[in-house]
C-alpha cells in the first residue's frame, strides 16, 4: 500500500508549485485564476483599444437582419402591438430558414431545367413546393403582385 501513497504525491506534484499545496481538490480551481491572469497579462485587448482610437477598427461588421421589415409589417397588421427582442430574433431566423429552404429549391428547378438563372418562375414554383395548402397560394398571389409592382415602376 505504500507504492500506491507515493503515486498519489507524484499526482500533487503539478500542484505543488502553487502555494497550496495542501489544498489537491482546489488544484483546478488555482489554475482557473492563473488563465484568467493571463488574458490581461497579453493585453492584446488594450493593444485593440489603442487600434480603434487610431481608426483602423472602428468599423464594425454591419449584420443584414429583417428586422425592420418584420417591424414595418408588424406596424401594418396592428399599429398597437410591439414585439420583444428575443421574438423579434425567433421572426428573423424564421424567415432565413424559409429564404434559405426557397432558394435551395429554386436552385435545385433550375439545375434540373439546365438553367443557368433562378428566374420569379422558379422561385414560384419552389414556394408552391416548399409551403403548404392556402398559405402557398397567399405567397404566390403577393409574390405576383410585388413582381407586377416592381416591373410596372
Amino acid at each position: 500500500m505504500a507504492p500506491k501513497a507515493e503515486k498519489k504525491p507524484a499526482a500533487k506534484k503539478p500542484a505543488e508549485e502553487e502555494p497550496a499545496t495542501e489544498k489537491a481538490e482546489k488544484a483546478p480551481a488555482g489554475k482557473k485564476p492563473k488563465a484568467e491572469k493571463r488574458l490581461p497579462a497579453g493585453k492584446s485587448a488594450g493593444k485593440e483599444g489603442g487600434g480603434e482610437k487610431k481608426g483602423k477598427k472602428k468599423a464594425k461588421k454591419s449584420v443584414e437582419t429583417y428586422k425592420i421589415y418584420i417591424f414595418k409589417v408588424l406596424k401594418q397588421v396592428h399599429p398597437d402591438i410591439g414585439i420583444s427582442s428575443k421574438a423579434m430574433s425567433i421572426m428573423n431566423s424564421f424567415i432565413n430558414d424559409i429564404f434559405e429552404k426557397l432558394a435551395g429549391e429554386a436552385a435545385k428547378l433550375a439545375r434540373y431545367n439546365k438553367k443557368p438563372t433562378i428566374t420569379s418562375r422558379e422561385i414560384q414554383t419552389s414556394v408552391r413546393l416548399v409551403l403548404p395548402g392556402e398559405l402557398a397560394k397567399h405567397a404566390v398571389s403577393e409574390g405576383t403582385k410585388a413582381v407586377t409592382k416592381f416591373t410596372s415602376s
